[in-house]
C-alpha cells in the first residue's frame, strides 16, 4: 500500500478547512495519491542505493502519508519493514535536548549566556579546555570548540568493528567518562573571551550535548530522561517515543538494523546497541518524530523568544551534502528550491540506522524517514544520504 490516511485525520482536515461533500473528498483523495506516489518513488530510490529497508512519513493538518520499501530483515526477505517501526533516531535527539534547555531559559531558570562553569564547576578544565569560556549557547549551537568524545575516545577504532560492537553493545558509558575522553585533547578553539556566546566558529561535537544534558539535570534536579518525558513526550502524546536508559533493545515492531563495518564484505546485525544520552539515545517512530517537529516549529513547545533564539544560526560547512546549511540551537536550516523559507532539520545516525527528517518553518508539514542500513566508509552511503535528503526536500515543497 503506497499511502495511508487515517479517517480521523481526514475528518479533522475537512473541519479545519470548512470543506465537505464529495468534491472535497475527491480533492483530498487526489492530493493524498499524488503525495503518496511521489513518497513511494523516493523511498524506492533510497532502497536502490543498496539499503535493506526504508520507512517514511509525511504529515500535515490534512493527515499523513506513509511509504515503505525493502525487508524487515535479510533472514526474512518476504517480510516488509513494519509500519510504524521503532528505531533509534540518533542525533535527532539533540533537538529534544535543545528544546528542554530553551524551555528552562524561557522560565528564567537558566540563561543561554550562562557558562558551563556556572552550572558544572571545574567540569571542563585541562589541556586548554576552559568551561569559563563556554556558554550554554555555545554547546547548543556547536560553537564550543570541544572535541567530540566519539572521535577521540581510546576505544574509537575498536568500536567500529564487528567484534568491538559485540563487546560494547551491553556496556553503558557514563557521561563523565565521555567528557573525560573529550578533555584528554586540547580544544579545537576556545570561544571569544569577551563575548563567548557570539562565537561563530562551528564544529560538530557530541560532547556539547553530553554537557547540555548534565546542565539540565543540575538545573532541574531531575534526570534528563525524566525532563524529556514530562516536558515533551507526555504533553505531545508520543506513545512510541522514549529514552531507553541502559537497555540495548528496541521494541517491536521494528526492522533489523544492519551495519557494514569498514573492510567487511557482509553486514552485521547491530539492532542491539547502547550509546549516547542527551546527545543521541531517543527511540521513536516516523510518526512521533514528525509530531514533535511540527509542534516545535508551530510554537507549541517554546515561547516566541526562545523559538527565535533556536533559529539564530551559524554557517555549518561540510556537515551534510547540501549547500547553504546553517546550524541553530539543536536544529539546522538549509535552502531548498521551491521553498522560499527553506526547511529546518537535523538528522541522526546510529549503528544500522540513519534518520533523515525536515519540517517547514511554520510547522505545517513534516517529513521523517528511517533507513535501516549504515555503510561505514562506503561511497554507497553517500548515495543513500543524498537520496534521503531528496526525499525530505520533495516532501516539503510539493
Amino acid at each position: 500500500m503506497i499511502s495511508r490516511r487515517t479517517g480521523l485525520a481526514a475528518t479533522a482536515a475537512a473541519l479545519l478547512t470548512g470543506a465537505s461533500g464529495p468534491a472535497a473528498k475527491a480533492a483530498a483523495s487526489h492530493r493524498a495519491d499524488r503525495i503518496g506516489g511521489r513518497l513511494q518513488s523516493d523511498v524506492d530510490a533510497i532502497l536502490a542505493t543498496g539499503a535493506t529497508g526504508v520507512l517514511a512519513e509525511v504529515q500535515s493538518a490534512h493527515g499523513r502519508t506513509t511509504a515503505r520499501a525493502g525487508t524487515a530483515g535479510l533472514r526474512a526477505p518476504r517480510h516488509p519493514v513494519p509500519w510504524d517501526s521503532s528505531y533509534r533516531i540518533g542525533s535527532d535527539t539533540k533537538t529534544f535536548t535543545a528544546t528542554l534547555a530553551l524551555q528552562l531559559a524561557g522560565e528564567g531558570r537558566l540563561a543561554l549566556t550562562d557558562t558551563v562553569e556556572r552550572w558544572l564547576p571545574g567540569a571542563v578544565r585541562g589541556n586548554g579546555n576552559d568551561g569559563r569560556r563556554i556558554t550554554i549557547a555555545n554547546l547548543l549551537r556547536q560553537t564550543s570548540g570541544l572535541n567530540d568524545y566519539l572521535a577521540v575516545s581510546p576505544d574509537a577504532a575498536d568500536a567500529f568493528t564487528p567484534d568491538g560492537y559485540r563487546r560494547a553493545r551491553f556496556r553503558p558509558t557514563a557521561p563523565e567518562d565521555q567528557l573525560k575522553a573529550a578533555l584528554s585533547r586540547p580544544p579545537l578553539w576556545v570561544p571569544d573571551a569577551e563575548h563567548p556566546a557570539r562565537e561563530r566558529r562551528w564544529g560538530y561535537s557530541n560532547t556539547n550535548y553530553v554537557l547540555a544534558g548534565l546542565i539540565i539535570e543540575q538545573v532541574t534536579g531531575n534526570p534528563w530522561a525524566q525532563e524529556i518525558h514530562d516536558r515533551i513526550i507526555e504533553p505531545l502524546g508520543l506513545r512510541r517515543t522514549f529514552t531507553p536508559g541502559t537497555s540495548p533493545y528496541v521494541p517491536r515492531p521494528t526492522a533489523t538494523a544492519y551495519t557494514w563495518f569498514p573492510g567487511c564484505a557482509l553486514p552485521t546485525d547491530t539492532t542491539l546497541a547502547l550509546g549516547g544520552g542527551a546527545d543521541g539515545s531517543v527511540i521513536s517512530t516516523t510518526h512521533d518524530h514528525g509530531v514533535f517537529l511540527r509542534a516545535l516549529m508551530s510554537g507549541r513547545l517554546l515561547r516566541p523568544a526562545q523559538l527565535a533564539a533556536m533559529k539564530e544560526t551559524v554557517v555549518a560547512e561540510d556537515w551534510v551534502a547540501a549547500p547553504g546549511v546553517r546550524y541553530g540551537l539543536g536544529i539546522a536550516w538549509r535552502p531548498v528550491a521551491g521553498s522560499g523559507g527553506g526547511i529546518w532539520f537535523h538528522g541522526g545516525t546510529h549503528l544500522g540506522i540513519v534518520s533523515e527528517s525536515g519540517v517547514t518553518p511554520d510547522g505545517a508539514r513534516a517529513a521523517t524517514s528511517a533507513t535501516f542500513t549504515l555503510r561505514m566508509g562506503d561511497p554507497a552511503q553517500d548515495a543513500q544520504n543524498l537520496a534521503a535528503l531528496r526525499l525530505v526536500d520533495r516532501a516539503l515543497t510539493g
